[in-house]
């Protein structure tokens, strides 16, 4: 049997038809450095000195003077997540590259963008699968070392930069088996095995821990300014961004009288399929953020995850529910053995999401109460950020309320630790 398969109703589900690998929702090797085919060095040349041009205010006539591009020479998978990931630093290099943000994204990017975001299931804007998942290159074979990982494509060529969205990079990686572990514990519950699934619990509790110390290393190398001011705009989307400079969003801009404007979410953490697996296999439910009858942020942002992995998060969700059977009130050592590793599973995961606060309040509230020393401010998620009245209407690359909606998923983490219906 593959060591990504797991048993389920007597037969076996390969995992990898999911795009899940022994490195979790990572590749199994290292991205692409470059396009192999000679026809997209034009792009190749763009991304490479992406922050030179930004700095020289030259990113968008760089862009202006591209072709446009086919996608027909794209042949691997891996071909078409560079092809994204570059797409998607260039989009969003040419909408906030400037002094104010540029509504309409041009037919060179437009055109490729559209057609490879949509073999990918994915939309068209920077994700976290373009600025993290499909963004780093690996001296070694184990992505959680990050002094082994660097960037491919960056906005600023910054230390900072890097660290930041490297260490999502290894925080993804240090979750390598832990999938395939749980998938087996969520078949276990069909035959109330509960020896598998409290030692499978610990396993995940261990992994949480190990994802949530490498996250407590953004401090090594990320400046809180540095990262405020001149990386997180790049991140922003086009969705809620009316204060930095884009009331109707972007217009992609197709040619020939074509295109349309659209709203959409920029690069953010919660898209992240690990964290949303963790709570799927804890049964942490996420009410709607917004409007009765409205989908909670957490299954919007499916959404912005590629396709496969949005399928995996719906197929663990339907294998069986670890929870409903911590629920029963215990008669045996093993049931009190489950209920405790479950306590102390969701406990880790609550304290992850207190430890994301935390940075959070460093690298976001903080400088956004600091005046700023540097050269003239862009109009941007900063610049607009630094007007509002205070820490709950702070907005979000992926355009949410930031600190009210990290507030409730850490509540509702907490609320599933202690099983009560």
């Amino acid at each position: 049997m593959s060591p990504h398969a797991v048993v389920q109703d007597g037969g076996s589900v390969d995992l990898s038809k999911f795009a899940v690998t022994a490195n979790a929702f990572l590749p199994d090797k290292s991205p692409l450095k470059i396009l192999p085919d000679p026809y997209y060095e034009r792009w190749e040349l763009v991304a490479q000195h992406l922050p030179a041009l930004i700095e020289a205010g030259r990113i968008r006539e760089s862009i202006s003077q591209l072709p446009v591009l086919s996608t027909d020479r794209l042949r691997s998978e891996a071909e078409w997540r560079r092809a994204y990931a570059l797409l998607c630093f260039l989009t969003h290099a040419h909408v906030w590259g400037g002094e104010k943000p540029e509504e309409i994204l041009p037919p060179q990017i437009t055109l490729p963008f559209l057609r490879v975001a949509e073999h990918l299931e994915l939309p068209p804007v920077l994700t976290y699968a373009g600025a993290n998942l499909w963004n780093f290159s690996c001296t070694g074979d184990d992505f959680t070392q990050i002094d082994d990982l660097s960037l491919l494509f960056s906005f600023t060529g910054t230390e900072s930069e890097s660290w930041f969205l490297l260490i999502s990079v290894a925080m993804e990686a240090k979750a390598a088996g832990i999938l395939q572990t749980m998938m087996g514990a969520l078949e276990a519950v069909k035959t109330r095995d509960y020896d598998v699934i409290s030692e499978a619990l610990d396993q995940l509790r261990g992994c949480i821990q190990g994802v949530s110390s490498l996250l407590e290393r953004m401090y090594e190398k990320c400046d809180p300014m540095t990262f405020y001011h001149h990386i997180r705009p790049f991140l922003a989307g086009s969705m809620n961004m009316e204060s930095a400079g884009l009331p109707r969003g972007v217009f992609y801009d197709e040619g020939d009288g074509k295109g349309e404007w659209r709203q959409l979410r920029g690069g953010s953490n919660g898209q992240s399929s690990l964290i949303q697996f963790f709570d799927v296999i804890l049964g942490v439910e996420h009410n709607t953020h917004g409007s009765a009858g409205q989908k909670s942020y957490h299954n919007e942002v499916r959404e912005y995850m590629p396709g496969p992995h949005r399928r995996f998060l719906v197929h663990a969700a339907r294998a069986g529910s670890i929870r409903e059977l911590a629920l029963v009130p215990p008669t045996t050592d093993a049931q009190r053995r489950l209920r405790d590793s479950y306590t102390a599973a969701t406990e880790a995961l609550s304290s992850f999401r207190n430890k994301h606060i935390q940075i959070v309040t460093r690298y976001i509230i903080l400088p956004s109460k600091q005046p700023w020393q540097g050269p003239k401010r862009r109009q941007n998620l900063a610049s607009s950020s630094s007007q509002r009245n205070g820490d709950e209407e702070l907005t979000g690359t992926g355009g949410t309320m930031l600190v009210p909606f990290l507030k409730k998923a850490r509540d509702e983490t907490c609320h599933a630790g202690k099983l009560e219906r």
